[in-house]
């Protein structure tokens, strides 16, 4: 698979994160990290010294993974310019990667930003798998905003962009 920038879509999004989780390991509430994506480079821009094209040498997993208060967590991050998120974005071996990581007592979930509503929001692995399995049984190959808990949404508190941690507590409260 050739890379040309279309996984620079959600980049805001992440540095939003990653900025969320600094705060968070400043505050010693939890480590969690970015998890690059291994790419062989194939050509380079000789003066601005950027990749303009390269391979991913192997599937990702995951866009994050680390630790909240002694509980391991994993998400990936995805952006959504409309009011339905496409399954597509997820692929099969992150399902299977999150369903393996929650067998192991982990925590694992989507971040999604609805650009369109300027919504972030944080999707459980239980809740991700439904419509998984929902579109690969012939079903909708989407799912709308307006099918989701309102209880998930996440706010900007505290100097904190996407704070996800009370989330994931409503999350293990639900559990």
């Amino acid at each position: 698979m050739a890379w040309n920038g279309r996984g620079l879509r959600g980049s805001s999004l992440e540095e939003l994160i990653n900025l969320t989780n600094e705060k968070y390991r400043e505050k010693k509430l939890a480590v969690v990290q970015k998890i690059p994506t291994p790419i062989t480079p194939i050509n380079i821009d000789k003066e601005s010294k950027h990749i303009t094209l390269a391979y991913f040498e192997k599937k990702s997993t995951v866009d994050y993974i680390g630790v909240v208060q002694g509980i391991p967590v994993c998400f990936d991050a995805k952006e959504c310019k409309t009011e339905r998120f496409p399954m597509h974005n997820v692929h099969e071996h992150q399902i299977e990667f999150m369903k393996e990581f929650e067998e192991q007592d982990g925590i694992a979930f989507l971040l999604i930003y609805f650009s369109k509503i300027d919504i972030y929001y944080y999707l459980p692995y239980r809740e991700l798998y439904k419509f998984y399995i929902r579109a690969k049984e012939g079903g909708p190959k989407s799912f709308s905003f307006d099918e989701l808990d309102e209880k998930y949404c996440i706010s900007t508190h505290d100097g904190v962009f996407v704070h996800y941690l009370q989330t994931i507590q409503t999350d293990i409260d639900d559990r």
